[in-house]
């Protein structure tokens, strides 16, 4: 019976989430947001491997051994969708903010605040664990190799905050002036000789291309299928040409060992697939919409919307806590040995599920982070008094 009133209670909450759902809100624009943040994590579970080699763990990826599984990183590597969504969100809410008379100043307060607010935790549990490593005479290594894993998603945050901060002066911004950055440099990088460091302009720019699409698309001029289907086609073609005849990588992640990677920084090649990824997104749009109509889908969108900094911030931890406590038991397969076969891909994907348990632990202890303190109320769903609406429940917040 205990599962039944589970399974009773789960419905119930999502009836709730769903009625307080204003009729209005574009619900394919959170599961999009979603789609992208959980792409990434398992990407990363997938990909990211800590071998175990006498007493130092360093990283390894099933890319290296194994090239022909890179379209695995075609289905996960979503940045540039959580850049479309991201460029839409922050380009429409500067507008609404505007229009209610809010500054810029508290506008891109607010904002920045939601990103960084759940970053102290993390930076704060590293710096106590490397330092406490180091003192009990762990490997250097090893501890540069977890720091620097667990680490790794601020760059994302600071790219994300800074187009935000910048969202006044690219709402009219057309994205092939960014896509026009990237295709220099990279002629200048690779077709001239130039300095390497150039590539970081990339950074920038790269992800600025996706943003400015979101601006286009709040501005409605991506409503049509044909600009989807235009992107889809045409970022495609291009990737496909660039991989084939270029010379860039058909992994769309970093692969260690390998001389060029299509992400850090961002090439050409990352840029025109994440094009094709963002017509993707937007062809998709009406069947998410109708998707989203199941009170179930909604309110799992919704949790992870509401969750979706602290997901991002600590799956990489979940990940390397795991590898820690696992090695308690010696060196086990897809968790210590090294990614060279398809034994190892049928061992990690088992290993996924503690992976998310483990996930689901840092969500409950640090989701507070996120959600709590925070005078104004969430963007996804908050409490409102009795009697303020059409039901007591949860209401989600544009």
């Amino acid at each position: 019976m205990k599962p039944q009133r589970t399974l009773n209670a789960i419905r119930t909450a999502a009836h709730r989430t769903d009625l307080a759902t204003p009729a209005e809100r574009d619900r394919a624009v959170d599961a999009l947001r979603a789609l992208a943040i959980l792409g990434v994590v398992l990407g990363h579970w997938l990909v990211t491997a800590l071998v175990a080699d006498g007493g130092s763990l360093h990283t390894a990826s099933p890319l290296h051994f194994m090239p022909w599984l890179a379209p695995i990183s075609w289905v996960f590597q979503t940045l540039a969708v959580f850049f479309l969504v991201g460029g839409h969100v922050a380009t429409k809410g500067y507008a609404s903010a505007r229009a209610r008379g809010v500054t810029y100043g508290q506008w891109v307060r607010t904002r920045t605040t939601r990103l960084f607010k759940p970053v102290a935790a993390v930076v704060t549990l590293w710096t106590v664990a490397a330092c406490g490593l180091l003192a009990t005479g762990a490997d250097a290594g090893t501890v540069h190799t977890l720091v620097k894993l667990a680490l790794s998603p601020l760059w994302f945050l600071v790219v994300f905050a800074a187009l935000t901060a910048a969202t006044p002066l690219l709402t009219r911004l057309n994205p092939l002036w960014p896509l026009a950055v990237v295709l220099h440099v990279d002629l200048v990088r690779f077709g001239l000789g130039g300095p390497s460091w150039l590539g970081w302009v990339n950074l920038p720019a790269g992800w600025l291309v996706p943003y400015t699409l979101g601006a286009a698309w709040t501005r409605g001029e991506l409503e049509s299928r044909r600009a989807g289907r235009v992107l889809l086609a045409g970022g495609a073609a291009a990737t496909a040409v660039l991989v084939a005849w270029a010379g860039y990588p058909a992994s769309m992640v970093g692969v260690p060992g390998e001389p060029v990677s299509n992400l850090n920084p961002p090439t050409l090649a990352a840029v025109t697939f994440g094009l094709a990824q963002c017509g993707l997104a937007l062809l998709l749009r009406e069947r998410l919409r109708r998707a989203m109509r199941r009170p179930l889908a909604w309110a799992a969108v919704a949790l992870v919307n509401l969750s979706a900094m602290t997901i991002f911030l600590w799956h990489q931890t979940a990940l390397m806590a795991t590898t820690a406590t696992g090695l308690l038991a010696g060196r086990l397969p897809g968790l210590h040995t090294t990614p060279g076969d398809l034994t190892w891909v049928a061992a990690r994907l088992a290993w996924l599920p503690v992976f998310a348990l483990a996930l689901t632990v840092c969500w409950a202890a640090f989701r507070a982070g996120e959600q709590g303190g925070d005078r104004r109320p969430s963007r996804v769903v908050r409490s409102h008094r009795p009697g303020a609406g059409r039901t007591s429940g949860p209401r989600v917040d544009a």
